[in-house]
């Protein structure tokens, strides 16, 4: 008994030193960053050996980097993305989730089929019909240029259908005896049963949406619909963020936060919709 104290001891030893050391890899980049975008310019370029603490911070970096480019603006353009986005692609997943997982129609399997077979063109394919579709359409530098192409998900459907068909059948077939509608089950039953699993799809889109950069930067030229990806961009291509490195890294720090305190506030969901989302029954 004592040998096996002794090695399981010694196990979670190693596991919290792996884990520490994993820790210390991951998270050091973001220090560094913060590090950085608290140094000031002077400091920062005198160091001829990178110093790890800082005595005395400033926060004049925060100020440049948003007179350096509209940089709020940009802020304003990304949270305007990011909720229209999510909120519209979450009014045609929940519907089609439920569709496929619950109702009983001709073709019903077909056509899901057809649909994940979706998931196999390549993305390069997708943008390039996108674009040539909202072009067409005279959309470009248009709030509905950047929403419309992200506004439904084949795989998010795919993950909530699996959640959906893991409750029970029983409390369909009751609600239906009971004169429930479909669509009273689907907001009175299903949904706060998959709960975690839709925060976990509306963090993920935010999360997707937020860092979008290939296809804002494709569909939009006017910097009055930029978003903070290309705000970062424009703040390197203009030459300040090469000068000024700090205020660069503090414009990074200011897109990041959103970010990493949504995590913190719901990363228990976000663990309970992965797990439910990978399982069934």
């Amino acid at each position: 008994m004592n040998v096996q104290k002794k090695n399981s001891r010694v196990s979670k030893a190693l596991i919290y030193f792996l884990l520490t050391v994993w820790a210390f890899i991951v998270l050091f980049p973001f220090y560094w960053m913060v590090l950085t975008s608290l140094k000031s310019f002077g400091a920062y370029n005198s160091e001829t050996v990178p110093r790890f603490f800082i005595t005395d911070p400033t926060v004049q970096n925060y100020a440049d980097a948003f007179t350096a480019v509209p940089l709020g603006r940009y802020f304003l353009n990304t949270v305007i993305f990011t909720v229209a986005t999510t909120g519209l692609m979450m009014l045609v997943i929940v519907p089609a989730a439920f569709a496929f997982a619950r109702l009983e129609f001709k073709g019903r399997n077909a056509v899901f089929a057809l649909f994940l077979s979706l998931m196999m063109i390549p993305t390069e394919l997708v943008i390039i019909t996108n674009y040539v579709t909202i072009v067409n359409w005279h959309m470009r530098n248009t709030y509905l240029g950047l929403i419309l192409p992200s506004v439904t998900s084949v795989f998010y459907i795919y993950l909530l259908k699996e959640n959906f068909e893991s409750i029970p059948d029983e409390l369909y077939k009751a609600a239906k005896v009971d004169g429930t509608s479909d669509l009273k089950y689907l907001l009175k039953v299903m949904i706060p049963i998959a709960q975690p699993t839709i925060v976990t799809i509306v963090i993920l889109k935010v999360i997707e949406c937020w860092n979008s950069y290939v296809w804002p930067r494709l569909i939009t030229y006017d910097k009055n619909y930029f978003l903070v990806s290309n705000g970062i961009q424009e703040i390197r291509q203009n030459g300040f963020g090469r000068e000024n490195t700090p205020a660069m890294m503090a414009a990074v720090v200011v897109i990041s936060v959103p970010l990493i305190v949504l995590f913190l506030i719901f990363r228990k969901k976000i663990m309970a919709g992965v797990s439910r989302g990978g399982t069934k029954g």
